[in-house]
Protein backbone atom coordinates (compact mmCIF):
# COMPACT_ATOMS: atom_id res chain seq x y z
CA UNK A 1 0.00 0.00 0.00
CA UNK A 2 0.98 3.61 -1.12
CA UNK A 3 1.93 5.79 1.40
CA UNK A 4 0.65 9.47 0.90
CA UNK A 5 3.71 11.64 1.02
CA UNK A 6 1.88 14.62 2.36
CA UNK A 7 0.18 12.96 5.42
CA UNK A 8 3.64 11.12 6.65
CA UNK A 9 5.43 14.50 6.82
CA UNK A 10 2.76 15.14 9.21
CA UNK A 11 2.75 11.87 11.45
CA UNK A 12 7.17 12.30 11.17
CA UNK A 13 7.14 15.81 12.38
CA UNK A 14 4.35 14.83 15.31
CA UNK A 15 6.71 11.95 16.29
CA UNK A 16 9.49 14.57 16.83
CA UNK A 17 7.49 17.18 18.59
CA UNK A 18 6.31 14.86 20.78
CA UNK A 19 9.36 13.45 21.66
CA UNK A 20 10.89 16.83 21.85
CA UNK A 21 8.38 18.95 23.77
CA UNK A 22 5.40 16.11 24.98
CA UNK A 23 1.90 15.87 23.75
CA UNK A 24 0.14 18.59 25.53
CA UNK A 25 3.56 20.67 25.05
CA UNK A 26 3.07 20.20 21.16
CA UNK A 27 0.42 22.25 19.39
CA UNK A 28 -1.25 21.47 15.65
CA UNK A 29 0.46 24.38 14.24
CA UNK A 30 3.61 23.09 15.89
CA UNK A 31 3.56 19.77 13.53
CA UNK A 32 2.51 21.75 10.62
CA UNK A 33 5.37 24.55 10.75
CA UNK A 34 7.73 21.19 11.02
CA UNK A 35 6.38 19.21 8.58
CA UNK A 36 5.81 22.21 6.29
CA UNK A 37 1.76 22.09 5.40
CA UNK A 38 -0.86 23.85 6.28
CA UNK A 39 -3.53 23.25 9.63
CA UNK A 40 -6.20 22.31 7.80
CA UNK A 41 -4.34 19.60 5.98
CA UNK A 42 -3.76 17.75 9.87
CA UNK A 43 -7.59 18.65 10.00
CA UNK A 44 -8.26 16.86 6.64
CA UNK A 45 -6.12 13.96 7.56
CA UNK A 46 -6.52 13.56 10.99
CA UNK A 47 -9.73 15.59 12.68
CA UNK A 48 -7.43 17.20 15.40
CA UNK A 49 -3.78 16.62 17.34
CA UNK A 50 -5.83 13.60 19.80
CA UNK A 51 -6.87 12.16 16.33
CA UNK A 52 -3.18 12.21 15.02
CA UNK A 53 -1.76 10.34 18.00
CA UNK A 54 -4.25 7.60 17.93
CA UNK A 55 -3.41 7.31 14.40
CA UNK A 56 0.48 7.09 15.01
CA UNK A 57 0.29 4.50 18.20
CA UNK A 58 -2.59 2.26 16.54
CA UNK A 59 -0.28 2.38 13.47
CA UNK A 60 2.99 1.78 15.57
CA UNK A 61 1.84 -1.05 17.65
CA UNK A 62 0.12 -2.37 14.18
CA UNK A 63 3.05 -2.82 12.92
CA UNK A 64 5.24 -3.98 16.06
CA UNK A 65 2.72 -6.73 16.93
CA UNK A 66 2.72 -8.02 13.06
CA UNK A 67 6.90 -7.90 13.22
CA UNK A 68 6.01 -10.23 15.99
CA UNK A 69 3.62 -12.38 15.20
CA UNK A 70 6.22 -13.20 11.76
CA UNK A 71 9.01 -13.68 13.79
CA UNK A 72 7.48 -16.34 15.97
CA UNK A 73 6.21 -17.73 12.70
CA UNK A 74 9.90 -17.40 11.35
CA UNK A 75 10.95 -19.16 13.76
CA UNK A 76 8.76 -22.28 14.97
CA UNK A 77 11.44 -24.87 14.16
CA UNK A 78 14.41 -23.48 16.57
CA UNK A 79 14.55 -24.09 20.21
CA UNK A 80 12.32 -22.11 22.47
CA UNK A 81 15.98 -20.21 23.67
CA UNK A 82 16.65 -19.27 19.95
CA UNK A 83 13.28 -18.18 19.03
CA UNK A 84 13.30 -16.08 22.26
CA UNK A 85 16.50 -14.17 21.09
CA UNK A 86 15.14 -13.64 17.91
CA UNK A 87 12.02 -11.79 19.31
CA UNK A 88 14.38 -9.58 20.91
CA UNK A 89 16.35 -8.69 18.59
CA UNK A 90 13.19 -8.07 16.40
CA UNK A 91 11.65 -5.89 19.03
CA UNK A 92 14.89 -3.67 20.05
CA UNK A 93 15.25 -3.52 16.57
CA UNK A 94 11.90 -2.27 15.54
CA UNK A 95 11.97 -0.02 18.87
CA UNK A 96 15.27 1.66 17.44
CA UNK A 97 13.84 2.39 14.25
CA UNK A 98 11.17 3.97 15.68
CA UNK A 99 13.42 5.50 18.33
CA UNK A 100 11.77 9.14 19.21
CA UNK A 101 8.49 7.22 18.93
CA UNK A 102 9.06 4.83 21.30
CA UNK A 103 10.81 6.57 23.86
CA UNK A 104 7.37 9.29 23.78
CA UNK A 105 5.21 6.33 23.80
CA UNK A 106 7.29 4.43 27.18
CA UNK A 107 7.60 8.23 28.68
CA UNK A 108 3.59 8.45 28.34
CA UNK A 109 3.21 4.89 29.98
CA UNK A 110 5.35 5.29 32.81
CA UNK A 111 3.82 8.49 33.51
CA UNK A 112 0.60 6.42 33.86
CA UNK A 113 -0.73 8.55 30.98
CA UNK A 114 -4.67 8.16 30.52
CA UNK A 115 -4.63 8.92 26.81
CA UNK A 116 -1.89 6.90 25.63
CA UNK A 117 -2.49 4.00 28.33
CA UNK A 118 -6.26 3.53 26.72
CA UNK A 119 -5.25 3.26 23.16
CA UNK A 120 -1.99 0.72 24.13
CA UNK A 121 -4.27 -1.55 26.27
CA UNK A 122 -4.62 -4.10 23.89
CA UNK A 123 -1.69 -4.03 22.09
CA UNK A 124 0.24 -4.02 25.66
CA UNK A 125 -1.49 -7.18 26.46
CA UNK A 126 -1.44 -8.89 23.09
CA UNK A 127 2.69 -8.05 23.37
CA UNK A 128 2.79 -9.33 27.12
CA UNK A 129 1.26 -12.43 25.74
CA UNK A 130 3.76 -13.33 23.38
CA UNK A 131 6.65 -12.31 25.44
CA UNK A 132 5.52 -14.49 28.43
CA UNK A 133 4.68 -17.44 26.73
CA UNK A 134 7.75 -17.97 24.77
CA UNK A 135 10.04 -16.93 27.85
CA UNK A 136 8.19 -19.73 30.53
CA UNK A 137 8.92 -21.82 27.45
CA UNK A 138 12.66 -21.21 27.75
CA UNK A 139 12.32 -21.84 31.61
CA UNK A 140 10.09 -24.81 32.03
CA UNK A 141 13.43 -27.26 32.01
CA UNK A 142 14.46 -24.93 35.10
CA UNK A 143 13.28 -25.47 38.49
CA UNK A 144 12.29 -22.04 39.47
CA UNK A 145 9.27 -21.28 41.46
CA UNK A 146 6.43 -19.29 39.56
CA UNK A 147 7.24 -16.13 41.48
CA UNK A 148 10.77 -16.25 40.25
CA UNK A 149 9.49 -17.06 36.81
CA UNK A 150 7.25 -13.79 37.20
CA UNK A 151 10.53 -11.47 38.80
CA UNK A 152 12.51 -13.03 36.05
CA UNK A 153 10.22 -11.88 33.22
CA UNK A 154 9.54 -8.72 34.92
CA UNK A 155 13.29 -7.69 34.58
CA UNK A 156 13.25 -8.97 30.79
CA UNK A 157 10.15 -6.81 29.81
CA UNK A 158 12.31 -4.06 31.80
CA UNK A 159 15.36 -4.40 29.91
CA UNK A 160 13.72 -4.09 26.44
CA UNK A 161 12.08 -0.50 27.62
CA UNK A 162 14.94 0.68 29.91
CA UNK A 163 16.61 2.63 26.62
CA UNK A 164 13.35 3.88 25.59
CA UNK A 165 12.50 5.36 29.28
CA UNK A 166 15.64 6.40 30.24
CA UNK A 167 16.48 8.11 26.73
CA UNK A 168 18.20 11.13 27.87
CA UNK A 169 21.50 8.36 28.93
CA UNK A 170 21.81 7.32 25.13
CA UNK A 171 20.83 10.41 23.54
CA UNK A 172 24.65 11.54 22.83
CA UNK A 173 25.62 8.17 21.71
CA UNK A 174 23.10 7.89 19.15
CA UNK A 175 23.85 10.04 16.12
CA UNK A 176 23.14 8.47 12.78
CA UNK A 177 22.09 4.60 11.44
CA UNK A 178 25.54 3.40 12.40
CA UNK A 179 25.49 3.67 15.68
CA UNK A 180 22.30 2.95 16.18
CA UNK A 181 22.94 -0.58 14.93
CA UNK A 182 25.79 -0.93 16.42
CA UNK A 183 23.86 -0.29 19.86
CA UNK A 184 21.25 -2.77 18.51
CA UNK A 185 23.62 -5.13 18.75
CA UNK A 186 25.43 -4.60 21.31
CA UNK A 187 22.09 -4.20 23.73
CA UNK A 188 20.67 -7.26 22.32
CA UNK A 189 24.18 -9.68 22.98
CA UNK A 190 24.17 -7.96 27.01
CA UNK A 191 20.43 -9.43 26.79
CA UNK A 192 21.27 -12.59 25.16
CA UNK A 193 24.18 -13.78 27.85
CA UNK A 194 21.18 -12.12 31.12
CA UNK A 195 19.06 -15.14 29.13
CA UNK A 196 22.05 -17.90 28.79
CA UNK A 197 23.03 -17.31 32.57
CA UNK A 198 18.81 -17.61 33.55
CA UNK A 199 18.84 -20.81 31.37
CA UNK A 200 21.73 -22.10 32.56
CA UNK A 201 21.81 -21.64 36.77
Amino acid sequence: MKTNPSKQKVIDAASALFYQKGFHGTSVRDISEKATVNVSLISYYFKNKQGLLEHAVTNYYEVYLTTIEKILRDSEDMSSLDQLKMLIEAIIQYKQMNHQFSCFIHRELSLDSIFVREMTVTYLAKENYYISNIFFSVLSQNKKSDIDRQFLLMQLKGMLITPYVLQNEWKNHLLGEQSHNLFIKKYVKTINNWLDYMVNT
